[in-house]
């Protein structure tokens, strides 16, 4: 497993250690261990949530506020979409400014998303399949940024079908 720091320092890319061969291939998704090293703290995953979207949905900038913060950590099984992470913590000196990157089925890149952070993505490919791991319940008590066009420290911009979004 890689762990790739982005400019926000507690959002990370994961690569995890594919092992391929004539037959196809085989990798560790996840290992606990690992995951809470390379995080710099325990981390308890609580909730899987599996999302099929088409062509140009947008779904997001999801938050959620304490005492149901949530971390996620994220990744694409079929297809590729454009994922970010936003800091909302108005405290952070990093507040406003996000990162993304690119996740689909093939680069089987993770994005990890703590506590305190927005969260979104835009399907770039016909389809895709996108996996939460959770840290907190939170049934409908998420929050929506509902924009297409987020001001920030450093200017947001999602290209999607505004009918699309959620």
């Amino acid at each position: 497993m890689n762990v790739i720091d982005t400019k926000l320092k507690e959002v990370k890319i994961i690569e995890p250690s594919i092992f391929s061969d004539e037959r196809g291939y085989f990798f560790e998704s996840f290992n606990s261990k690992r995951f809470n090293q390379a995080i710099g703290k325990d981390i308890n995953f609580v909730q899987d949530n599996h999302s099929f979207s088409t062509k140009n949905t947008l779904r997001g900038i999801h938050y959620q506020l304490p005492p149901h913060a949530q971390g996620k950590l994220v990744r694409v099984l079929e297809g590729e979409v454009y994922d970010i992470a936003v800091d909302l913590r108005r405290s952070s000196d990093s507040f406003g400014i996000w990162t993304g990157v690119i996740l689909s089925g093939e680069n089987k890149k993770q994005f990890w998303v703590p506590e305190g952070f927005g969260h979104g993505f835009v399907v770039l490919s016909e389809s895709a399949h996108f996996l939460l791991s959770k840290t907190e319940y939170i049934g409908l008590l998420a929050t929506v940024l509902n924009s297409l066009l987020l001001h920030c420290k450093t200017r947001l911009v999602f290209v999607g079908n505004p009918a699309s979004c959620i």
